[in-house]
């Protein structure tokens, strides 16, 4: 099982291209996506609930085969630490689990709770990130576990800079799928605004 954790504040194309690339080429029987609800290291941007982070989730990996969301990091009473969720769906989960990141987040791993055993406890499965090459993992302490690279386009794409364009009325046109879109202007999220009319 494929443990694809985040904010997802919102949910874009490159997250689904990152579960799908993940799911086929990892041979996964499922990749489970973990919206977090108390992000330990930072707030979540702009408020956003838990709730309508899951939905958002929900709605963006409907009819894709392979693709589940959990509300188990949402539930956690205070912070969720992706050490405990390992160790919770291992026990859930008995065939196996493999965490799904970006480069850029595993880079950083030595700030997370626990690290040491959280590298002990699963394989990793890493997706590119811009300017990051696979030799920056070629050290400790990412000796200590199993790296999956995917073999995929690097994603130039964020969840700030698509808040950013909801936020200035910009187009978003293929940078989130359609029934999120539709969900976040219905809600009002990130202060959307009406796309500027043409001409």
């Amino acid at each position: 099982m494929g443990l694809f954790g985040g904010t997802f504040n919102p949910i874009h194309m490159g997250h689904l291209r990152v579960a799908e690339e993940a799911f086929r080429q990892c041979e996964l029987s499922c990749v489970i996506f973990l919206p977090t609800g108390h992000p330990p290291h930072r707030e979540v941007a702009e408020g956003v609930p838990g709730e309508l982070r899951y939905e958002m989730v929900r709605l963006a990996i409907q009819g894709k085969p392979g693709l589940e969301v959990s509300r188990h990091e949402l539930d956690c009473p205070g912070p969720c630490y992706t050490v405990d969720t390992v160790a919770a769906m291992k026990e859930r989960y008995p065939q196996g689990v493999a965490y799904i990141l970006g480069a850029d987040a595993f880079l950083g791993i030595e700030t997370w709770k626990d690290w040491r055993r959280l590298l002990l406890s699963c394989p990793f499965i890493v997706a590119p990130r811009k300017g990051i090459p696979r030799q920056a993992f070629r050290r400790e302490p990412f000796n200590l576990t199993e790296i999956y690279f995917l073999d995929m386009e690097e994603i130039d794409l964020s969840s700030s800079e698509i808040r950013r364009r909801y936020r200035e009325g910009l187009p978003t046109e293929g940078l989130v799928p359609k029934p999120v879109d539709e969900f976040i202007r219905a809600q009002g999220l990130y202060g959307v605004a009406e796309a500027r009319s043409v001409g």
